[in-house]
């Protein structure tokens, strides 16, 4: 009988050594275009309630060159870093063999939930930012602020960066550490200056309006991963080409659930999921003066494509480690 493999365990110091932005950016579009040509399979996500946060189970599968299955388990408990000095997000990515059930690579989650969000931000960045956005604006301080800008840099010209949070010594002490970025105190004169406008706070209220955002704007909305939160006004949604990561989820836990909630939108005004954008059978911006907004859930589909993506650079390197588990 053949042997299982051995398990490879990554925590997030490995792993952020192992890929580049760039590399993110190419798991997560093949993870857009495995959907999009049906390799690849999600259920919804799973929310498990916490006392002051909640944990997230995601899981797909994807065909890459052989078929691989992942469950991602996280708990997201944005308290975590003033009251504890812990992460707001922690947990762990279970990698296994689609065709074996092999259990191929544990992985910490919170690199790759950073960078493969990140990601989806900058592919769908390609087709609705104009190609020459030079300032970005950054709305939530929190640890995906800084791969936001990494990712968004690689790909655009972007020769300046504000910073806006809603505890402004956040926007500072995150100012001082990033090339180029500034802090801004007013939110409506920094969205007024902006050609891409990324949101990635935890609010339940909305603070990003259609009076702020002027024409030509790409809005990146990251932070409504759950039915409670929400960042962009429905008129805003209302006023932009609207793109989803998974139009299903986005109706029930993005800023369009709140949007058609309001009687803003209909189902069927958002322009396109970001897999049909990938695979061309959607156009992505079509005019200079047009706001587009892509709404961010999150998707195990870029999960399994980016933890597939790591693990097999991990398996090359002559420093990984790796356990065998009992049956």
């Amino acid at each position: 009988m053949a042997q299982a493999p051995d398990t490879l365990i990554l925590s997030r110091r490995e792993i952020a050594d192992l890929m580049t932005p760039a590399d993110y950016l190419t798991a997560v579009e093949a993870a857009f275009c495995a959907t999009a040509e049906g390799r690849g399979h999600a259920p919804p996500p799973l929310t498990l309630g916490g006392a002051g946060g909640a944990f997230h189970a995601k899981a797909a599968t994807i065909r890459l060159d052989r078929l691989y299955a992942a469950l991602k388990f996280n708990g997201n408990f944005p308290s975590n870093p003033p009251r504890w000095g812990l992460p707001t997000i922690q947990g762990a990515i279970l990698l296994c063999d689609g065709e074996t059930g092999s259990l191929l690579a544990i992985l910490d989650s919170a690199e790759v939930t950073l960078r493969r969000t990140a990601a989806a931000t900058a592919l769908a960045a390609r087709f609705l930012a104009r190609p020459e956005s030079k300032t970005l604006l950054i709305c939530g301080c929190g640890a995906q602020a800084p791969a936001q800008f990494a990712a968004l840099a690689d790909i655009l010209p972007l020769d300046r960066c504000l910073l806006w949070d809603a505890n402004p010594p956040k926007a500072e002490a995150l100012a001082s550490s990033l090339a180029g970025a500034e802090a801004a105190a007013n939110l409506g004169e920094a969205a007024a200056q902006a050609d891409i406008i990324v949101t990635c706070t935890t609010t339940h209220r909305p603070f990003l309006d259609a009076t702020m955002v002027r024409a030509g704007t790409f809005v990146a909305a990251v932070g409504a991963d759950g039915p409670e939160k929400n960042e962009i006004t429905p008129a805003l949604m209302a006023k932009a080409t609207v793109v989803a990561d998974v139009l299903d989820q986005c109706v029930t836990m993005g800023d369009l659930r709140h949007a058609l909630a309001a009687g803003s939108m209909r189902r069927e005004d958002v322009h396109a999921e970001l897999a049909e954008l990938v695979v061309r059978a959607k156009s992505g911006r079509r005019t200079e003066e047009e706001i587009t907004l892509f709404d961010s859930t999150g998707t195990a589909l870029q999960d399994v494509a980016a933890a597939a993506a790591l693990y097999e650079r991990a398996r090359r390197s002559p420093n990984r480690l790796s356990v065998a588990l009992a049956a």
